[in-house]
């Protein structure tokens, strides 16, 4: 009797896709150990608010000592932070940190998940984050994870009897889980979720507690711990030949854009857990406790328990392909059965081993890495058997056409190369990340697609399913359509086949200063994606703008190539702020997208899709002098934005700032963070000081005072000590406390009105003491806390100037605010104003 299954990868709910790492090599350990977690049947689920709150020493210790399936629901992408490696901020830096906890997935054995929620930015208190997040959505968000899930245990990183003791969104995350713990099993809550999913009720939830949440060693030391639980994360394990906590440190060490690399970590390591609800198991190490984690627990299971325990007991690491019959025959069994969401989760675990104990090697090539809607592609597929396994090639699926193979039968070692053609659908939607297809809120993406909610990624666009004849019974196994390639500098490289639009538009800059009235040419870059492109662009731009010619046609030849058409834009006779588009026609289209790559190492590469336009401000606005040295930090788009309103920006090299070199700039700048990421500033900054004291601005932008930088004491001319302030409304109160000073008047007057419109924050990190030399200029406070003057420092330094400032340039710049234009302007003149006898001007 013939058997046929379809299994398909992907599409369940919470599968990880793994697009483009280069395919897993299983070692006999490999399958070893997916047998051990094949034969466990528990779930638990860690709970935090961003990418890095997530504790990998216990998700590894859960994955990979328990053997439990482990997942991780980051509520939100991490999209307000900083970023440490690049350039890409909000959106973009939400899909850099995405990869980067699917990386950290890969090393620990975790999955990923999140909630719609939008890292708006550091928050103080839940009841800000949980206004702006909608709490009743996010809330909705969690509690679909759980009922997809099904956790029995859950943690939790943070605590949530402790609201405005640390990041809003941290305790946030525990509020959320605390009330979906008693939410998930109730009917009446979210019902319209229950025509896709299941009630469920998780058996216990934990706080992963510490010393740190008691305020030291000795106060945990004196703690109640009868409600605590104590797990050691620091077991090895010899079939990987690593220890628990070495595999934690990889996998957070995968959060490169927040600096999170750090040195592996080996040894006996507690950590705690705190029982929120449900029962306490009496063996304190053993959270699945009274859970019934074997195969009896799903009926019918017992048979397929009998069958793989034996397997895990006899297991032989020489030869694992003679598992395989008894591996089919629980495949067999585990088709039949009545639970499908063990079944799920377990055919595809099976499945894995079934392909790896035959050395089987499937793989599906597109020989570009893109293409669009309507174009036909051909397909490199590649089938190995590499066991004496009987195994026969019936057909490969692509798409919806199917290429039969008449039984061809695998022969050990042989390979069996095809070239196939996938035509793609001329209504094929574009791959780019799911939660930005709608434009959202501050708080919220939007995303319509209810079975999309959780999922870490999009679905790939294409896969091809192998048919397999393993001796009469067949398998339908599924991979992802990859492209391969080769770099002489890389070596082999696999990264995901994605559909984009045929043509695609940037502009050059996504924020336009108009600082006087005089009209500019904007350069509008159009992409080919396909060759023999003929169409038209169309500049739409906002009342009171003007453009010399609104339409312009345009012809490419090849695909690839590129071509700039450039339009003269006049601005309005006042202060203004617009959006332009550009509106692209090709055969009875209208495409208005823009695509971005974020390409790191560390990474599979992404490609976005967001809307192209750029922002355009006429602005008023006034600066004295023209060449500033700028020595860029953690990254920040700082330098672009000054050129916009007509300085001279030179990147410095630190490492080639020696006495003298600094003079011929009119000001000097230090990018966000510059003294925590560049080690060598601190062997430069008697030069940077000694330049300003001879004349010069120098101006330095925050830096963290946080545990892990390289902060020293030299960061000012006087005493000035950081600290951890920060004003986190965008929209609070300023206060001009030195009106008088010249960064307030010269060449630009700043008023309240400056400190309108602008963008996350006001800024972070300001200083908390300092010498009497420095003069506050600003004074700033979110609701309810007392007011901070640390925003912006000024002192006279020799012939020179002293500033320094935590107000978010790096945020405000690049978006265009009117009023941080003229401030920054005014910090970058100081001490160049020209004084009259009838004005008493200080800081000169």
């Amino acid at each position: 009797m013939r058997y046929f299954l379809v299994l398909c990868i992907g599409l369940i709910f919470g599968l990880q896709t793994a697009l483009t790492q280069v395919p897993k090599k299983n070692t006999s350990s490999d399958i070893y150990h997916s047998l051990q977690k094949l034969n466990f049947l528990g779930s638990a689920l860690y709970i935090a608010a961003h990418p890095d709150d997530e504790n990998t020493r216990l998700i590894s210790y859960l994955s990979n000592e328990v053997k439990a399936r482990t997942g991780y629901l980051s509520i939100t992408r991490g999209d307000g932070g900083q970023n440490l490696i690049g350039s890409e901020l909000r959106e973009l830096l939400g899909v850099l940190r995405t990869q980067e906890l699917l990386a950290a997935r890969g090393v620990d054995g975790g999955e990923q998940f999140f909630t719609r929620a939008n890292d708006f930015g550091y928050s103080k208190h839940p009841n800000e984050t949980l206004k702006i997040w909608d709490k009743e959505v996010v809330l909705g968000d969690v509690v679909w994870v759980l009922r997809n899930f099904k956790p029995d245990v859950i943690v939790n990183r943070f605590d949530h009897r402790t609201p405005g003791s640390t990041h809003g969104h941290h305790t946030s995350s525990a509020i959320l889980s605390v009330e979906a713990f008693d939410l998930v099993n109730n009917k009446n809550a979210y019902p319209e979720q229950l025509d896709k999913v299941d009630p469920w009720q998780p058996k216990r939830l934990f706080f992963n507690t510490s010393w740190w949440f008691y305020g030291s060693p000795e106060n945990f030391e004196k703690a109640d711990k009868s409600k605590l639980m104590n797990l050691d994360v620091g077991v090895y394990y010899p079939l990987k030949g690593l220890s628990n906590n070495e595999i934690a440190s990889i996998a957070s060490s995968q959060h490169l854009c927040q600096g999170f690399g750090r040195l592996s970590v080996r040894g006996s390591q507690d950590e705690y857990i705190e029982l929120l609800a449900g029962d306490l198991p009496k063996d304190k190490t053993n959270v699945f406790e009274g859970i019934d984690t074997s195969w009896s627990r799903i009926n019918g299971g017992e048979a397929i328990g009998k069958l793989l325990y034996d397997i895990e007991n006899n297991f032989d690491f020489v030869n694992p392909s003679k598992h395989l019959p008894e591996l089919l025959q629980a495949h067999k069994l585990l088709v039949d059965i009545d639970d499908d969401h063990w079944k799920h989760i377990k055919l595809k675990e099976l499945q894995n081993i079934i392909i790896a104990v035959c050395g089987l090697y499937l793989e599906a090539s597109a020989e570009l890495p893109n293409s669009y809607p309507g174009n036909t592609v051909k397909i490199n597929i590649e089938v190995l058997n590499r066991s004496n396994t009987s195994v026969s090639l019936n057909s490969v699926s692509l798409g919806s056409k199917r290429y039969a193979q008449d039984r061809t039968l695998l022969a050990n070692n042989q390979k069996k190369k095809l070239v196939l053609d996938l035509k793609i659908p001329n209504n094929q939607s574009y791959t780019s990340p799911y939660w930005l297809a709608e434009t959202g809120s501050l708080g919220m993406y939007e995303v319509n697609k209810q079975e999309l909610i959780g999922s870490p990624e999009t679905e790939p666009p294409f896969t091809a399913k192998f048919e397999l004849d393993f001796n009469g019974y067949l398998l339908t196994l599924e991979k992802p359509i990859i492209h391969r390639s080769s770099r002489p500098d890389k070596g082999e490289l696999y990264q995901p086949f994605e559909i984009i639009p045929e043509v695609t538009a940037r502009f050059g800059d996504r924020v336009l200063i108009f600082a006087d009235g005089k009209s500019k040419k904007v350069p509008v870059t159009i992409s080919a994606h396909k060759n023999d492109i003929k169409g038209n662009v169309e500049l739409c731009h906002g009342e009171g703008w003007e453009v010399d010619q609104e339409i312009k046609e345009f012809e490419i030849a090849n695909k690839g190539d590129e071509i700039t058409l450039e339009f003269t834009l006049t601005p309005p006779s006042g202060e203004n702020a617009s959006y332009i588009t550009p509106l692209i026609r090709i055969n009875g289209k209208e495409l208005d997208k823009e695509l971005i790559e974020i390409a790191y190492d560390h990474i599979p590469t992404q490609t976005v899709l967001l809307p192209s336009e750029a922002k355009v401000v006429r602005l008023d606005i006034e600066k004295v002098g023209d060449h500033i040295g700028y020595i860029m930090g953690a990254g920040d788009d700082i330098p672009e934005s000054l050129e916009q309103i007509g300085y001279t920006v030179h990147l410095i090299d630190p490492k080639e700032i020696e006495a003298g070199s600094l003079d011929k700039y009119d000001a000097v700048v230090t990018g966000i963070r510059a003294y925590n990421v560049i080690e060598e500033l601190k062997f430069k900054q008697r030069y940077l000081l000694e330049y300003a004291k001879q004349g010069g601005n120098l101006i330095i932008q925050y830096n963290t005072a946080g545990r892990r930088d390289k902060s020293f004491n030299d960061l000012a001319p006087y005493p000035l000590k950081l600290s951890r302030d920060r004003i986190t409304n965008e929209d609070s109160d300023v206060k001009i406390i030195a009106s008088d000073h010249a960064v307030i008047n010269f060449p630009n007057t700043i008023t309240n009105s400056d400190f309108k419109g602008w963008v996350q924050e006001r800024g972070l990190y300001f200083p908390g003491e300092w010498d009497p030399k420095f003069t506050p200029i600003l004074q700033m406070n979110d609701e309810g806390e007392s007011p901070t003057d640390g925003a912006l420092l000024v002192t006279p330094y020799g012939k020179g100037n002293y500033i320094y400032t935590g107000i978010s340039f790096f945020r405000e710049l690049p978006a265009g605010v009117p009023g941080a234009y003229k401030l920054f302007a005014n910090i970058l003149s100081l001490g160049k104003e020209q004084m009259d006898n009838s004005t008493d001007i200080k800081g000169k």
